[in-house]
């Protein structure tokens, strides 16, 4: 080592220094400008977005139901209207998807009966059994409604059966207003072509349709109603859901339904 180097280490040792470190090189900012001519920007990582831009909540896509405009799948009302029978009724409207409910049916439910029948039962809609069948009131509820019938010394196949919704309501649910709505006019043919004496409403569906109530139907059965289709003038006796009769199978509850089918039935006598 020079001599001039050795005396100058010799004084850094008698300071106490132990070496000279180096200063440590500038760092370059990923985002700042530096003195290199950089052709395209450093890329951000994926962790680090730029804080300039936003990010925006992801929306999840919804379905939208539209009524199908094929006249098949939604019958317009001039050709409801022209059916002359309930066999050209039901073909005119058998494939209808007017409303939700048509696209998930298993069966369409029309009802069934006396083509001429002066007592008509009108329920709220379609079960599983119903649905899988294809006929009204064939499950438990329709079993007791049998029994309701024969309670009043009449025939199933004395009267007609139907309901407000011809398709089944998911999870057995009450019919939307919407879905009701769009069905109300098959069956408004439906009561226009039997033209019977007397209507018999099942349940606070038919009440709320036919005759505009919303009230509970444990209120309102056993009271007499009028319910206009075409011109006619139709008594309307509403009375309990043969399904709430099963769910409240007491002396009491069935007594009441009795009483409501014997009235509507004296009805029918009285014309």
């Amino acid at each position: 080592m020079l001599t001039s180097l050795r005396a100058w280490k010799e004084t850094l040792d008698e300071l106490g220094v132990m070496g000279i470190v180096p200063e440590p090189p500038t760092k370059i900012s990923p985002t700042a400008p530096t003195s290199l001519n950089v052709p395209f920007p450093i890329p951000q990582t994926a962790n680090a977005p730029d804080s300039r831009t936003r990010l925006m909540p992801r929306t999840k896509e919804t379905h939208v139901w539209e009524a199908p405009s094929d006249p098949v799948k939604n019958p317009p009302l001039q050709a409801v209207e022209n059916c002359d029978t309930l066999d050209a009724l039901h073909s005119c409207i058998c494939q209808c998807e007017a409303c939700p409910l048509g696209a998930d049916r298993i069966k369409f439910v029309f009802g069934e009966g006396s083509p001429t029948a002066r007592m008509m039962f009108v329920g709220e809609g379609p079960g599983r059994d119903e649905d899988i069948q294809g006929r009204p009131f064939v499950g438990r509820a329709g079993a007791l409604l049998d029994k309701m019938i024969a309670s009043i010394e009449m025939r199933r196949d004395e009267v007609y059966i139907a309901n407000v919704v011809k398709c089944r309501p998911p999870d057995n649910r009450t019919p939307t207003p919407v879905e009701s709505q769009t069905c109300l006019r098959y069956l408004k043919r439906q009561i226009e072509l039997i033209q019977p004496t007397v209507l018999v409403g099942l349940g606070a569906t038919p009440l709320r349709e036919l005759i505009g109530i919303a009230a509970g139907i444990t209120k309102i059965r056993g009271s007499w109603h009028i319910v206009s289709v075409a011109g006619r003038e139709i008594p309307f006796m509403p009375t309990l859901h043969p399904a709430y009769v099963l769910r409240q199978y007491t002396k009491e509850v069935r007594k009441a339904v009795w009483e409501d089918l014997l009235a509507a039935k004296k009805k029918i006598e009285s014309e």
